[in-house]
């Protein structure tokens, strides 16, 4: 059975004493590729499992807190733990003749490399740290099978070394400063270090290939050498990007694919073969994938490689389209690389649009110090960005786009581009660069051919495969597609790009360092830091359901010193804000006389919007801004909420026969009272069914009805927040927006509801009852009322859908697993065995015979 992060955590399942111990067992196979999981066993006197633990800071930050617990146990050893939650993952095969191997414990880079820093003063440290690491791997190999008994005689001091963390080198010991061992006086450090970074580094040139290829569900049908191998040089890094790798149903609902394993073989395969290239890191969401290669030569210098990845699809989660990303340091410069897939449709830019933003604000990497803010895209020396972006060529007809191909005359047919003219609009990659498009468009074709589209719907010719950087000290050598691959509709595009990357002289950074430290010593302890605030109370004005608000808090180092800010917790509370507020960044360091702007940003969501429509909270908070080695600056925010009915219950919406925002908050407060007192008396008949919920529904009756990918494609924000205040004030009478913004809000209704339409309480008799129509239908029929109504109200909307799959292109899973979400939530974390029950249990209503 495998683990998950769910079962890691210290506080539930670690019980952690002298008997307990993680050791590495990962092969020197998996050891040599930069970027690989590690594989450590966890024992515990005759038990032991094995965990497989993705590369990334996440890991580092586990089995840090793995160290710190089991060095605080060796301190005072209290009582005898049971470990009782290790007989779940119990291995059957034990007992079965299998020998058992023990490994020595891990070494601790990041504390040797700490303890290094202090006592070494003359010496290349770079040189030291290379021949620490390559006597950790000797000490792991020559160990590999010792005893039991020398395993447990090994010391203290051993068994106190961490699993390993990414490599350190000079390049970064700027990084290394950040952790959080170091205090104030290192924070210093490090920020005169970066601010200095011209005084002890140099820039040297290195090619990073760039590869972009939507292949349309397609396994590799002919070699990729034509695309990947396509420059007379191997490049120093390839970062290859695919799009819409599995169209399956499975892909979609369950991330899982073998088509993953031979996209990736097909890659391996098609590099450069005049070197031998390291796998780095493969991050994948549903169909979109990216791969990073580096030359074996380059392997050491790569560092805190991170991957995350961000789903736009419906509801802002479904991963049909998004991003992924993966985020490294080589040598001494932070490099970004980006594989997005955006909304399709020539109509839809402004929802390509909402994507990039989208992706950019939510795509958030964990520094190596997880108490510091997590690196945006942007906050980075170098942002690559690929992909298909699915910018049309809009404003011609395709006949006209098709004679200015066969002319070549690419430069006006890129003046209809979306994507340019977004661009100069700047509404889109502000302060990113693409270079000059040189080649016809590389959508859409025959599959297996070069001829453009040739079915009904003829698509217009558009370059929607992309290729974009950011930075300073870029080249580029070539942007070119490769019409010799036919596999799919899409023709793969590619770049290199000569990057100054940043490295550094050892003597000079040694020279600036211990002038840094000098002048701090100098500096410590003279004054007390200050800062002026540019104001101390914020009012937000009409703050409303999903809607984001932000002011600006700047702060003014007026002291004699640099300081460092934080913000802290009151007393008894969990922490330094309300749910529904962020500071952002919470903490940082202020230069003398520099200045920084934080962001206070408001935004109400489904978990912090029903007690503030029922007026159990109010948007009220005070922070405490600390300063370390200062004093403590209050600052106050308030505002005023509108009422919503995204977040108020069923059985209050069918009570209100008024727009909600029409009724005093006194009486909202009393209804809600009177919804939890089931004795209650009630002053009038309520309404069968939320009239909100039927002005959504049946809009999508009556206009939707055989609307393409219907509750599959996400709708505008915009258009959302006109719809929210239409619902709200009752303003005006029928509902703005596009088909899928109502079909969306209709989801983030439902999702937005305290107690979803089949209660909690009767979600565990779901599960028991999935297997039998009858049984299914008995438990609907035991739901309050109201409950009752809504559940077979959308039950017999959705059966309408289906009799028009033929155009709307629905199936009975697809909203299965869609509205299930929604209607049968768990009041605990749900697992993959209970997420198909409920599908099972919604389709018997789907079913066209269903009453």
């Amino acid at each position: 059975m495998a683990i998950t992060a769910d079962d890691v955590s210290l506080e539930d399942i670690l019980p952690i004493s002298l008997e307990f111990s993680v050791v590495e067992v990962s092969s020197p196979e998996e050891l040599a590729v930069v970027g690989g999981d590690t594989r450590v066993r966890v024992s515990f006197q005759c038990e032991e499992l094995e965990l497989r633990l993705p590369f990334g800071s996440h890991s580092r930050l586990f089995l840090s807190e793995v160290n710190r617990a089991w060095s605080d146990v060796c301190k005072s050893p209290t009582q005898q733990p049971k470990f009782e939650w290790i007989s779940k993952y119990r291995k059957s095969s034990r007992g079965q003749g299998v020998v058992k191997q023990t490994l020595t414990p891990l070494g601790n880079t990041i504390t040797k490399l700490n303890q290094h820093r202090k006592t070494e003063k003359s010496s290349d440290k770079k040189g030291n740290i290379d021949k620490e690491k390559a006597s950790n791997s000797v000490t792991q190999k020559s160990k590999a099978y010792s005893s039991p008994e020398s395993q447990a005689i090994s010391s203290r001091e051993d068994r106190d070394d961490l699993v390993r963390s990414s490599s350190h080198t000079t390049s970064n010991k700027a990084q290394i400063l950040a952790m959080p061992q170091f205090g104030l006086r290192d924070n210093l450090i490090r920020c005169e270090l970066l601010k200095n970074e011209d005084l002890y580094t140099y820039l040297e040139d290195f090619s990073i290939f760039l590869g972009t290829y939507n292949v349309n569900g397609q396994i590799p049908k002919e070699s990729l050498r034509p695309w990947l191998s396509c420059t007379l040089n191997p490049p120093d890094i390839y970062c290859v990007g695919f799009q819409e790798l599995d169209l399956s149903k499975e892909a979609f609902f369950f991330n899982d694919t073998p088509k993953e394993l031979e996209w990736t073989k097909a890659v391996s395969e098609a590099l450069h073969p005049d070197v031998k290239y390291a796998l780095v890191k493969l991050v994948r969401l549903v169909g979109i994938m990216l791969i990073f290669y580096v030359k074996k030569e380059h392997a050491e210098f790569i560092s805190d490689v991170e991957a995350e990845t961000v789903g736009t699809g419906i509801m802002g989660r479904m991963g049909n389209k998004g991003a992924v990303a993966i985020r490294f340091r080589f040598h001494n410069s932070d490099i970004c690389v980006v594989n997005s897939h955006l909304a399709a449709h020539i109509e839809e830019y402004e929802r390509r649009n909402q994507d990039y933003r989208d992706i950019c604000s939510r795509l958030l990497f964990r520094q190596l110090d997880p108490t510091r803010p997590p690196l945006t895209i942007m906050k980075h020396d170098v942002v690559l960005w690929i992909g298909d972006l699915n910018y049309r060529i809009s404003d011609l007809e395709v006949d006209n786009v098709k004679e200015l191909i066969s002319k070549k005359d690419f430069e006006t047919l890129h003046s209809y581009d979306q994507l340019k003219r977004q661009i100069d609009e700047e509404a889109v990659f502000v302060g990113f660069v693409e270079g000059e498009i040189s080649f016809q468009p590389t959508y859409k074709y025959d599959t297996g051919s070069d001829m453009w589209d040739t079915s009904e719907k003829c698509r217009v010719p558009a370059w929607c495969d992309r290729i974009l950087w950011r930075g300073k000290n870029i080249k580029q050598q070539h942007y070119q597609s490769h019409m010799a691959l036919k596999t799919s509709d899409h023709k793969p595009v590619s770049s290199v790009l000569v990057t100054g990357i940043k490295r550094v002289n050892a003597d000079d950074y040694k020279k600036t360092f211990e002038e840094i430290v000098r002048n701090i010593d100098k500096m410590e302890n003279e004054c007390i830091p200050s800062v002026t605030l540019s104001k101390q109370e914020f009012h937000f004005k009409d703050v409303k359901f999903m809607q984001h608000h932000a002011e600006t808090l700047s702060l003014f180092n007026d002291g004699q010193v640099p300081c460092q800010f934080e913000f802290i917790q009151k007393p008894n509370e969990p922490t330094y804000c309300k749910p529904w507020l962020t500071a952002n960044p919470p903490k940082g360091f202020i230069a003398q006389g520099g200045s920084v702007d934080i962001e206070l940003e408001l935004f109400v969501n489904r978990s912090t919007a029903p007690d503030l429509n029922s007026g159990k909270e109010q948007i009220e908070d005070i922070l405490v801004l600390h300063l370390e080695r200062g004093k403590d600056y209050f600052i106050s925010v308030a505002g005023n909420y509108m009422s919503s009915c995204f977040g108020t219950s069923i059985r209050s919406l069918c009570q209100l026969r008024e727009p909600i925002q029409d009724m005093p908050p006194e009486f909202l407060r009393e209804l809600v009272e009177m919804s939890a007192d089931k004795n209650a008396a009630k002053t009038e008949k309520p309404l069968d069914i939320p009239k909100e919920l039927w002005m959504m529904v049946d809009h999508l009756f009556r206009n939707a009805i055989k609307q393409e990918d219907i509750f599959q494609q996400p709708g505008l924000r915009s258009e959302f927040a006109e719809i929210r205040d239409c619902l709200d004030t009752g303003m005006p009478d029928s509902l703005p927006g596009s088909n899928h913004s109502v079909a969306e809000a209709l989801l983030l209704f439902l999702d937005a509801l305290p107690e979803p339409v089949v209660p909690f309480t009767f979600y565990q008799q779901c599960l028991e009852s999935c297997s039998s129509a009858s049984l299914c239908e008995k438990v609907v029929s035991m739901l309050p009322q109201c409950h009752q109504n809504v559940f077979n109200y959308l039950a017999a909307f959705l059966r309408e859908l289906l009799k028009n799959s033929a155009s709307n292109q629905l199936d009975i899973n697809i909203l299965a697993t869609i509205f299930a979400s929604l209607l049968l939530r768990s009041p605990t974390k749900q697992d993959l065995a209970e997420k198909r029950k409920t599908q099972e249990f919604f389709q018997h209503f789907l079913t066209q015979g269903s009453s």
